[in-house]
């Protein structure tokens, strides 16, 4: 396949990478003529693998660029926390941009050392979900700041995912009812869920008393904005735990179904799940009663 026109690349790897400090701008922008002109030891890869690759990880990048000068200060948590920023198979797409473009700097001489290496993406144990353990569920929420407490009680409590955590309103709290809404479902304000949110409101007002930002968690660029924060700010929260935000949610809804049987209605009613991943939860709780009695341990 012809690649497109010098001046058209241009034109878009100064549209994706505006934003970027130079230490960063100048690894990616390299990888990326790579990809499309091949190297040393390298052939092209057609203009829709680059442009899917940097499309994949320049959110991701940008993040980082709020933090970093460089590609070398990134951290194999930074890595982790982008994976699990996402589902499914975007999961995999980004681990393999990410390591294609630290695999490219590292060998050009612009790493000490690759922190992508050795990081997968985590898959199911067979075909049945997996209950997390309760160890690694108090970890995660003995959070010590107000904005990560709200973060972690949101997807532990109320399944929510990162995107609908980010985009909450102000207005999908009524303290006054005790009620919450997330993504679009009412459901009751728990004790735990209630705390973390008055803890929160406080933390917020003090700092950012004039913000006029209507989604409930913000941070500093935010703040002084009317968007939401930023995709991979959410899953810091977790990224050094074992209940990550990803496996806190669906412990929620594995518990939830284990709890009030395996009924695939129910659970869409309460969390708004398709009905697909609502049978697949039930399946999973079924067997894993099975393996309970066949285990000898008492049902839930």
């Amino acid at each position: 396949m012809r690649s497109p026109p010098a001046s058209v690349i241009d034109r878009w790897l100064e549209r994706k990478l505006d934003g970027m400090p130079p230490g960063i701008h100048r690894a990616v922008e390299a990888w990326v003529r790579t990809l499309l002109d091949g190297g040393p030891r390298s052939e092209p890869r057609s203009r829709h693998t680059a442009w899917a690759y940097l499309g994949e990880i320049q959110p991701v990048l940008l993040e980082w660029s709020n933090r970093y000068d460089h590609l070398r200060e990134v951290t194999r948590e930074d890595i982790i926390a982008a994976r699990d920023a996402v589902t499914g198979k975007q999961r995999e797409s980004r681990i393999v941009a990410l390591r294609s473009l630290f695999r490219h700097a590292k060998k050009n001489g612009q790493l000490f050392h690759n922190p992508t290496i050795r990081i997968r993406v985590p898959r199911q144990t067979g075909s049945v979900l997996q209950a997390l353990d309760q160890a690694d569920i108090d970890e995660a929420i003995a959070a010590t700041t107000p904005d990560i407490r709200l973060i972690v009680s949101l997807a532990a409590v109320h399944a929510a995912r990162p995107k609908m955590i980010r985009t909450m309103q102000l207005d999908d709290i009524d303290l006054g009812n005790r009620r919450i809404t997330v993504g679009g479902h009412v459901r009751p304000l728990d004790d735990l869920t209630h705390r973390a949110v008055l803890d929160w409101l406080d933390h917020r007002r003090n700092r950012w008393p004039n913000t006029a930002n209507p989604h409930l968690l913000i941070t500093q660029k935010p703040a002084v904005e009317l968007g939401p924060a930023g995709k991979l700010w959410t899953t810091q929260a977790t990224r050094n735990l074992t209940a990550t935000l990803e496996r806190l949610r669906v412990d929620r809804q594995l518990e939830e179904v284990l709890i009030h049987g395996a009924d695939p209605l129910h659970l869409a009613l309460v969390f708004g799940i398709d009905e697909k991943t609502a049978v697949r939860y039930a399946d999973s709780a079924r067997q894993l009663l099975q393996a309970e009695i066949e285990a000898g341990v008492s049902p839930r």
